[in-house]
């Protein structure tokens, strides 16, 4: 066996000789290659635990062309990421993954177009294996730079016009889900029922519009306002909707916060909810939904489930599968009836 000095860190042919086995084969095993009988592979991984090896990084790249990173590119102003729950559950669900498939998660965030240099250069020099991007609007050029880097990619969210239609994304029912919502209130009797949409250039919150519209096509213009998926957003548009049209007596809202900002707006305008005004929002939260007063009824979509579906088609795409693109996927929605509506 070679002789390994006191204190050294163990090396590759340490852990051969412990296993009794070639260098090549204990390579193949701890890069995780394949063609190596079981009770070799077991040999090399009790030596390796035995001697507390760790692979060389910049060896193990080499062999494998991984850095084993992805990049997760949030295009969101920081002050949203840490404290919109969307993307703590988002980020979670996309971290467990990549740990499953010993990954480390690398967190970029775009603010903004200033932003876009430095993510480029930081791809540019062929630190991650892919990207994960979300929360994209519609003037983004992320798609682009990622694209520019030559490393995959997987989308949260349906990609706005004008992306590749090739590129993989992951995204919620949005459009099935708000027509639920709102055939909800319809069928509660509510005559004149408004939306607080999302901003109009995020694809979820058109489809979620759509929705609105396919259940109410001929809703009056007055009964729409726009927020920017933020508490403060949502009873701003409360407000200025209770001011227009004092008759509402329903409103789907874009997402949960925002429809926590429309209780605290109907709330101060002494408006009962449900008994003068139902409410109903989109993602079921359990940190906001739950704890609402009343408690939100809301469209359920399985924000962290789709988080790890990101990550399981970009390990496609590194992975090969066989030269196929792996398909876009659309996650079914369902309504979870509380006390506000």
């Amino acid at each position: 066996m070679p002789d390994q000095p006191t204190g050294s860190r163990p090396t590759l042919e340490v852990v051969a000789a412990r296993a009794g086995v070639s260098r090549a084969t204990a390579s193949r095993v701890v890069n995780g290659g394949a063609g190596v009988r079981a009770p070799l592979v077991e040999k090399v991984n009790r030596a390796v635990e035995e001697l507390g090896y760790v692979p060389n990084h910049a060896a193990r790249t080499l062999v494998t062309r991984r850095n084993g990173a992805v990049a997760v590119i949030i295009a969101e102003p920081e002050f949203r990421i840490f404290s919109d729950p969307f993307f703590e559950q988002q980020v979670r669900g996309i971290s467990r993954e990549l740990t499953a498939h010993d990954t480390q998660l690398v967190l970029l965030w775009a603010e903004g177009p200033g932003d876009h240099e430095r993510i480029s250069r930081y791809l540019d020099g062929g630190h991650v294996d892919g990207a994960l991007a979300f929360s994209l609007h519609s003037d983004d050029e992320l798609i682009a730079l990622i694209d520019r880097a030559r490393i995959p990619v997987v989308v949260g969210g349906r990609p706005g016009p004008g992306t590749d239609p090739a590129v993989p994304y992951v995204d919620a029912d949005n459009r099935g889900g708000a027509r639920e919502a709102v055939g909800h209130l319809v069928r509660l009797g509510r005559r004149v029922v408004a939306h607080i949409a999302g901003p109009d250039d995020q694809t979820s919150a058109v489809d979620r519009l759509h929705g609105y519209h396919d259940v109410l096509p001929d809703a009056d213009p007055e009964l729409l306002r726009h927020g920017s998926f933020t508490e403060t957003s949502g009873a701003e548009a409360m407000a200025d909707l209770l001011d227009r049209r004092p008759d509402l007596d329903a409103v789907f809202v874009a997402n949960d916060l925002m429809a926590k900002g429309a209780l605290r707006a109907l709330a101060e305008r002494g408006r009962r909810v449900p008994e003068d005004v139902a409410v109903v929002g989109f993602d079921d939260m359990a940190s906001v939904a739950e704890l609402t007063v009343p408690a939100l009824t809301t469209v359920r979509q399985d924000i962290e489930g789709m988080g790890r579906l990101m990550v399981r088609l970009l390990m496609r795409r590194l992975d090969g599968d066989g030269g196929s693109a792996p398909a876009s996927v659309i996650t079914p929605t369902s309504l979870v009836r509380r006390d506000s509506a």
